[in-house]
């Protein structure tokens, strides 16, 4: 990518020969880490060469150097990561089509498809016309993303590129700065990250940091200079003490040191909100050991030396990043009561960890199975393939690469910092669900970064998400229309189908109970060794596997309660019970109006196991009844409910006893009709009549008729009871704009 050429210059003399020296020492040292290769590759990345020098002769960058010590730079970078001689002429070549003139046509016919395929993918589109810089370079980053879905090598090159390009910004003029840098924290460093490329995604975060915020960085590199030299004497004694520990064991390893990157110190005491001294991690090792065993016999070698952190071990062996990265990590307490982090690893997992997806040539090189190493990121540049068959629009690709860099994943943050991946356009109810099912089940709101926002709201890359939890909460069914992730949705419908059977036990429970004291039987037979046969004998007659199976369809309206309880009685008498006539007498025949023992109490806490008629939406203090439906539990009505009526004739018997609590524990939904003068205002007006009832609006409708005298409007309001529901109407009467208000409730 060129940011940095200059228009070619007239004068050639004596700047001009100290440029074609300083070239041909660039490509000398270029040329001494091509020994991977064999001399026919060498001589082609030569030839590649020069076709570039002459291509960019007279070209200058920002800093004076002629122009194409940059791709020699870029070159130098993949050659650092082994990559092939294809690629290493793409890098030489990749800004020759832009700048010089060269058409594709002449780089398939010197340097083959190939190699013109990268460089075609790396080329900007300056030669077509856009409306905007933005849609210059959404189409531009398709381009490039599409190319590199094809063949990785494109990225890598583009990586060392912008990473070439990075460490010489502070040659470009300082009004460049904020917007190359944005770029390359936004999506270049992401990008590097996951491809495993972690010193690329390193330098590429710090020099970014480096260029966006210069004050901060000198401030916090002082502090980091000034901290570790604090620090010397502990990290010597470490480096001893583990040595030791080691080699009194006889096992070989390499012992490296790792500090905290500038950009991710400052990461974290932003997201954290700490200052620099609350910064614990700012050192840490890595143990390279021969093979995967020695690794776990490091960490319990480095266990027994220092006292490990609670909850600091990971295992990404066993469970890799999704990147390729494995490692295992332990924080220990080390010496001064310092914690110090471990990464135990082998030789070709460091490899990657360093290297990402280059190791596959890496690997290559050292004449290795290379086989995992190059499906890294596969499955990742394929889908890319997949957003560019939805999203035809360069700009609209562009927003969905930045908001959601992986087509597979987005990475938030828990407001500790622990990062989770979930896919695209998971929710802070899946994000909730991912982090343990209590939590998910027990969420009643959440915070993004710091910000109140609704459960169903998609999470982004970067964001920082806080869910707010109450134990008496439940998940709510409305969650299954909004949750991506399979874990988040098992889950709801687990607890959902668990909290209904359990509602649904109790309700059948009671119901039984009932049915039996009127078969003159006080309580239910206790379920233990004594009683053991009889519900036995029951689970036969029903066909029940268990008793808890036959309460729950009792409760679902699935078996009559009346003949269960007749043959319960029945093996009763046979065990040696006897009927109570008294007890038998008051229940069958004690009216409904007064309540009875037997009656099923509701207060609106009864969850899923019982509903209240949509038909009718009965309230507290009116009169009710309760049909038990086939397989959906207790459906209550009022009785004035026509509906009710006609089932009542049909199916006397699936109807019992039903009354309110003295005390109901929420809100209740009722129906009306009101009909008003149609007019200007008359809407709000109503509304806010029924704000002064304290009766809450649940949902407004009305009828279309503009050109009419007069207007319906279809309310369902929340009321306490049906004292305030009355109360309600009458208040909407004397408004003069209403002619009626009534409740509405189904016809016969």
């Amino acid at each position: 990518m060129n940011t940095q050429a200059r228009p070619p210059v007239a004068d050639e003399t004596a700047p001009a020969a100290a440029a074609a020296t300083a070239a041909a020492a660039s490509f000398a040292a270029l040329t001494e880490s091509l020994d991977y290769l064999d001399a026919a590759s060498i001589e082609q990345v030569r030839q590649a060469y020069r076709f570039a020098d002459e291509a960019h002769l007279g070209q200058l960058r920002n800093s004076g150097e002629p122009y194409i010590t940059h791709p020699i730079a870029v070159a130098a970078l993949c050659a650092s990561w082994k990559l092939d001689a294809q690629a290493l002429m793409a890098a030489l070549l990749h800004d020759a089509m832009e700048d010089c003139g060269v058409t594709k046509a002449d780089l398939i016919e010197r340097f083959g498809a190939p190699v013109a395929e990268m460089v075609d993918g790396l080329t900007k589109l300056d030669k077509l016309q856009f409306t905007t810089r933005e849609e210059n370079q959404a189409e531009s980053f398709r381009k490039m993303l599409l190319a590199m879905a094809r063949d990785v090598r494109v990225i890598l090159i583009k990586l060392a590129d912008r990473t070439h390009n990075m460490r010489t910004l502070s040659d470009m003029p300082r009004s460049k700065w904020g917007r190359i840098s944005s770029e390359t924290l936004d999506i270049y460093a992401p990008i590097a990250h996951r491809l495993g490329l972690n010193q690329t995604y390193r330098e590429l975060q710090d020099l970014a940091f480096r260029h966006l915020h210069p004050w901060r960085y000198v401030t916090l590199s002082k502090a980091v200079g000034r901290a570790r030299n604090r620090r010397r004497d502990l990290v010597q004694k470490v480096q001893t003490d583990v040595d030791a520990a080691f080699a009194r064991i006889g096992m070989p390893v390499r012992l490296a040191g790792r500090e905290k990157t500038l950009y991710a110190i400052y990461r974290k005491m932003e997201l954290k909100h700490l200052s620099f001294a609350q910064v614990t991690d700012l050192y840490g090792f890595r143990v390279i050991v021969p093979d995967i065993t020695d690794c776990y016999t490091a960490l319990g070698v480095l266990h027994q030396l220092y006292k490990p952190v609670p909850g600091k071990f990971k295992d990404h062996i066993a469970i890799p990043k999704v990147n390729g990265y494995q490692s295992l990590h332990t924080t220990v307490v080390g010496p001064s009561g310092v914690n110090v982090e471990f990464q135990m690893r082998t030789e070709e997992m460091h490899l990657v960890a360093e290297a990402g997806v280059a190791a596959h040539w890496l690997y290559k090189a050292q004449e290795k199975d290379g086989a995992a190493a190059e499906r890294l990121g596969t499955k990742w540049l394929q889908s890319l393939l997949d957003i560019q068959n939805e999203t035809r629009d360069a700009a609209e690709f562009w927003d969905h690469v930045k908001v959601d860099l992986f087509p597979d994943a987005v990475y938030v943050f828990t407001p500790m910092s622990q990062i989770m991946a979930l896919p695209r356009g998971a929710t802070a109810v899946d994000f909730a669900y991912a982090i343990h099912s209590n939590i998910g089940n027990q969420t009643v709101g959440v915070r993004i970064n710091n910000e109140q926002a609704s459960l169903r709201t998609e999470l982004s890359n970067g964001d920082v998400v806080e869910i707010l939890t109450d134990p008496a909460a439940s998940p709510n069914p409305a969650w299954l229309g909004f949750v991506r992730t399979g874990r988040a949705r098992s889950k709801i419908r687990h607890h959902l189908k668990t909290l209904a059977q359990a509602e649904s036990e109790h309700l059948g429970e009671k119901l039984l109970a009932q049915a039996l004291r009127s078969e003159g039987m006080q309580l239910l037979p206790a379920q233990d060794a004594e009683y053991q046969p009889i519900w036995d004998k029951l689970l036969r007659f029903t066909g029940s596997r268990t008793v808890s199976e036959l309460l729950t369809d009792i409760g679902l309206g699935r078996r009559i309660a009346s003949i269960v309880a007749k043959r319960l009685t029945v093996l009763m008498v046979e065990h040696g019970h006897k009927a109570d006539p008294l007890l038998m007498t008051r229940e069958r025949f004690t009216s409904h109006e007064s309540v009875s023992q037997g009656s099923v109490t509701l207060d609106g806490s009864e969850g899923a196991s019982v509903q209240y008629a949509p038909c009718c939406l009965p309230v507290p203090g009116e009169p009710i009844m309760g049909y038990l439906g086939r397989g959906e539990g207790l459906v209550v009505h009022s009785s004035q409910c026509a509906v009710a009526q006609r089932l009542q004739h049909k199916d006397s018997e699936r109807f019992i006893a039903v009354d309110w609590s003295e005390e109901p524990t929420r809100a209740f939904d009722a129906r009306i009709v009101i009909t008003a003068q149609n007019g200007k205002g008359v809407l709000a007006q109503i509304a806010a009549d029924l704000a002064r009832s304290e009766a809450d609006i649940k949902h407004v409708d009305m009828d279309d008729e503009a050109l009419m005298d007069t207007i319906d409007l279809r309310f369902v309001i929340a009321v306490r009871d049906l004292h305030h529901l009355e109360s309600a109407l009458r208040n909407l009467r004397r408004t003069p704009a209403v002619l009626r208000a009534e409740r509405a409730l189904p016809k016969g």
